[in-house]
């Protein structure tokens, strides 16, 4: 059996309007962690000179 999804901010239960989140400050707050580069994927370092 599957557990209901949960909001990836705070693990409240998510509300339709603002799906896969609980709220618009937990949907901002994911949101700005993104701008911020707080998300990152592993990978080599970038070549500057490549650029």
């Amino acid at each position: 059996m599957r557990k209901p999804p949960r909001c990836p901010g705070c693990g409240k239960a998510p509300v339709e309007q603002f799906e896969p989140f609980c709220s618009q400050g937990c949907r901002d707050r994911d949101l700005l962690k993104w701008l911020d580069e707080g998300y990152r994927i592993p990978g080599p370092p970038a070549d500057p000179e490549g650029e």
